[in-house]
């Protein structure tokens, strides 16, 4: 009964009644308010992706036919794209100025449906260029289906006709190429692109529902381990939280302070010191060492904000248990609770650093969409995991000094490991995995996503990032508590 008394690390079980209701109150309706934002900013792109089975351009090395009136291109192929929405098509001019009109038709074979059609004028067709025919609503029904793309002229004239680009040495199960009736070795030059349904999208509050379902799961062995006298530790975690917030508080404010002491800018520095970065960054590898990415400024600081903040996160809680082992000593506290208040205050400079990111963004005409709030989510996925990495380095710089040594010497491989100002695409492909194993790439690419890009990732990447993020705090955790007890033989 709840109002039985049974004791519980000092407390009886009327005591925790209160904080339960307040905890599942509290982790119900955030839950089903942040699914309802989610599947509201998440918009298009939680039902649909760029498809997996789009047709890739085949690098051109021969011309097809001069495609005067009469002659004719056609190329069968089979695609993976579950919406079909578009057709290019890759031309020479032979340097010439020509003329006539050129149309591309696409047809479904099992029932010689014409699905697309359109005309283009000759003379506007450049050496190497495309033309492209899209479809008024993407096409549905041809996943892997037999498709002809026919290419024709009705009224060019030898001399001054387009020839379609083709690729001689490609060769493609369920692709053949046609000229003037004539089978041709070779595989036209030419693009499909549409979009494919994404599973968990199509089933989203059946993934809601279930994920409810372990939520109330999760309260319930809370509540029955609080009625049965058992030690829970989530519970005794919210009551340290809450019972030493005013410490917290103040270890937070100390931490901000001291980090600023003595300087005539302060807290500004925050403010200044991710943007004089971006500046010396930008000015080296926008001109020194050139690249082709948009929007270069924001694409670097985006990166500088967070490599900034995990950096300084990780390097502070590496210390919080030798730093402070005076307190520890003398006056009794949680032990995880240092570890936090060194992450908590290095999440204040990264709220101060997100002013001059905004303030780049509206410089360099960004034009936020509503995906830019889900940027956050990657931001809070880095913290956590910044918090799981900093509790494993303090345990380990406890008993072993050379750690923060160890950690410079890491952190600045982690930095040059993570396309931060650099494209990622510079990386040859056997070096891939890299950027796959790190969290931080991860985090970084798809922040990058909601502010730049202004779309939502895929549903799964956001499982991804979380479960990364949780597995380091899991890991860090129980590394922590596994030793903490240890820590006052070695300060």
């Amino acid at each position: 009964m709840l109002h039985q008394k049974r004791k519980h690390s000092g407390r009886t079980e009327a005591d925790f009644a209160p904080l339960l209701r307040r905890l599942a109150l509290f982790l119900v309706v955030g839950y089903l308010a942040a699914t309802v934002l989610f599947y509201f900013l998440a918009g298009e792109q939680l039902h649909l992706r760029e498809s997996r089975g789009d047709l890739e351009l085949l690098t051109a090395d021969s011309g097809t036919v001069e495609l005067a009136a009469g002659s004719v291109v056609e190329q069968t192929f089979t695609t993976e794209i579950q919406r079909l929405e578009k057709i290019s098509v890759q031309w020479g001019t032979y340097y010439r100025p020509n003329a006539g009109t050129v149309v591309l038709e696409l047809y479904d074979t099992r029932s010689n449906t014409l699905l697309m059609s359109k005309s283009f004028d000759a003379a506007a067709v450049t050496e190497g260029g495309f033309t492209v025919m899209e479809a008024e609503a993407p096409i549905e029904g041809l996943y892997n289906a037999p498709l002809l793309l026919r290419i024709y002229s009705p009224d060019s004239q030898a001399g001054s006709a387009v020839s379609p680009l083709m690729n001689t040495q490609a060769k493609e199960e369920g692709f053949s190429l046609t000229l003037n009736g004539a089978p041709t070795p070779g595989i036209l030059c030419f693009t499909a692109s549409g979009t494919d349904y994404i599973w968990t999208g199509l089933h989203y509050w059946e993934f809601v529902a279930a994920g409810l379902a372990v939520i109330l799961l999760f309260l319930d062995a809370v509540w029955y381990r609080a009625r049965s006298g058992k030690r829970s530790y989530v519970v005794n975690a919210v009551i340290a939280v809450q019972k030493y917030r005013f410490l917290i508080h103040q270890l937070v404010a100390r931490d901000f302070k001291t980090k600023y002491k003595r300087s005539i800018l302060g807290v500004f520095w925050s403010f200044l010191n991710p943007l004089l970065t971006m500046c010396v960054q930008y000015f080296v590898f926008s001109t020194i060492f050139k690249n082709n990415i948009q929007n270069f400024a924001v694409y670097l600081l985006i990166g500088v904000v967070m490599f900034n903040f995990f950096s300084e996160a990780c390097g502070m809680a590496l210390t919080s248990i030798l730093g402070n082992a005076g307190l520890i000593t003398k006056v009794y506290m949680p032990k995880y609770i240092y570890p936090l208040t060194r992450v908590m205050s290095s999440m204040v400079n990264l709220g101060i650093s997100l002013i001059p990111l905004f303030l780049v963004c509206l410089a360099t005409g960004v034009h936020f969409q509503k995906s830019v709030v889900l940027a956050l989510y990657f931001m809070m996925c880095l913290v956590i995991f910044c918090l799981g990495l900093g509790m494993l380095l303090s345990t380990s710089m406890v008993f072993f000094r050379d750690t923060q040594f160890l950690w410079g010497v890491l952190s600045m491989m982690w930095m040059y490991a993570t396309p931060i100002f650099y494209p990622e695409s510079i990386l040859p492909e056997n070096f891939r995995w890299v950027l796959r194993i790190n969290p931080l790439y991860h985090f970084l690419k798809n922040t990058r996503i909601c502010i730049l890009d202004g779309i939502s990732p895929e549903p799964f990447v956001y499982f991804q990032c979380f479960m990364i993020a949780l597995a380091m705090l899991l890991v860090g955790a129980l590394v922590f508590r596994k030793n903490q007890d240890k820590f006052v033989l070695y300060l």
